[in-house]
């Protein structure tokens, strides 16, 4: 085959020679090209799945070990897309004593696991823990949550976020000692501060994610 097209051929015989000729500038591009429409379509597929765009995160602390690990890269789905019955109301998310009753669980737990903004900032760097159960508005929730986790409150007047400012659901990191509520990660999670349920993860895949945004070295919350 010749190393450059005849112009007298016309383009659809330019492009067959795109297609198989072994010149090597060209060579390059046909497989930079090609490797950029596999992950074009390989996103557009994650996008229909998932309903969010991107509907990857990366782990940045060890909030959530051993389930999920610091540079693990996370898949996340639309919390109301397939949302199983035991859902709270129509938030799309299920709470760790539901999932308990339900025998539903997520990551080795009962309940979902939740990317959500702290105090609803969009700002803020997201956090990745399991919903734990529901509060209403004005509610005293120091009984019903479990003492171990409310940092040495001994009543309501003691414990951040009691009364409930607001309707919301109470979150836990896996590995850490005291509700999010209960410390200042953040208010009672609005439903609308949910970006997604944590679906599966691809360990260590998400350290390339921490190194391109330059939070490798960082000790986020996520």
């Amino acid at each position: 085959m010749r190393d450059t097209p005849d112009p007298r051929d016309g383009p659809r015989e330019a492009l067959r020679w795109v297609r198989q000729t072994n010149n090597g500038a060209v060579l390059f591009v046909r497989e930079l090209v090609s490797s950029a429409l596999v992950v074009a379509l390989v996103g557009l597929l994650l996008f229909a799945v998932s309903g969010l765009w991107p509907p990857f995160v990366a782990v940045e602390s060890g909030s959530m070990n051993p389930q999920l690990e610091r540079g693990d890269l996370v898949f996340l789905m639309e919390e109301h897309r397939f949302a199983p019955p035991a859902a709270h109301g129509d938030t799309g998310v299920v709470t760790y004593r539901a999932g308990t009753q339900a025998d539903y669980a997520k990551f080795d737990s009962p309940g979902d696991v939740v990317v959500y903004e702290p105090d609803g900032d969009p700002d803020a760097t997201p956090v990745i823990h399991r919903v734990r159960f529901w509060v209403n508005g004005s509610e005293n929730w120091y009984d019903e949550a479990n003492q171990q986790y409310l940092m040495g409150a001994d009543d309501c007047a003691e414990l951040r976020n009691c009364p409930a400012p607001h309707a919301g659901f109470i979150t836990k990191g896996d590995a850490n000692d005291y509700y999010d509520q209960a410390t200042t990660i953040s208010a009672p999670v609005k439903p609308d501060w949910v970006r997604g349920t944590a679906e599966f993860h691809v360990p260590g895949l998400g350290w390339v994610r921490l190194v391109v945004t330059g939070d490798a070295s960082l000790d986020g919350v996520l």
